[in-house]
């Protein structure tokens, strides 16, 4: 199967970027060191490696800091929500959300005070919306 490349995050890059967004920028070593903290280390070559490709995607820009680079993000936490979530809906609910409500709902994934929840977000929706 041939590769393709895509602007949705893989789990490691999500990973990476979960730390920049907490840490507002963050360094290649900073960022191996947190991993360590939570249990689940990762080597320097491969964290500049997944740098490298999430600045490639457009999700990060660096700066020289002395003889480091500092990693910041260019994309917010939510924008990167919503491409994955468009790219989930697109890819494996044939572009549709209601698909993935129904989907969710039907297999128990929400529990009745998320449903609540959303029932709220719908109703505020609709009154803004018209």
């Amino acid at each position: 199967m041939a590769h393709t490349e895509t602007r949705t995050l893989t789990q490691l890059e999500l990973r990476i970027m979960k730390v920049i967004w907490r840490e507002e920028e963050a360094s290649v070593e900073k960022i191996q060191r947190l991993f360590k903290q939570e249990g689940k280390p990762l080597a320097l070559p491969s964290i500049r490696t997944m740098l490298g490709i999430l600045q490639d995607k457009g999700y990060v820009t660096r700066r020289a800091d002395g003889r480091r680079h500092v990693y910041t993000a260019l994309v917010s936490q939510d924008e990167a929500r919503r491409t994955i979530l468009a790219d989930l809906i697109a890819r494996a609910f044939d572009g549709s959300a209601s698909v993935l409500v129904a989907a969710m709902i039907g297999s128990r994934m929400v529990s009745k005070k998320e449903v609540d929840e959303v029932k709220l977000l719908i109703a505020r929706f609709e009154k803004e919306t018209g």
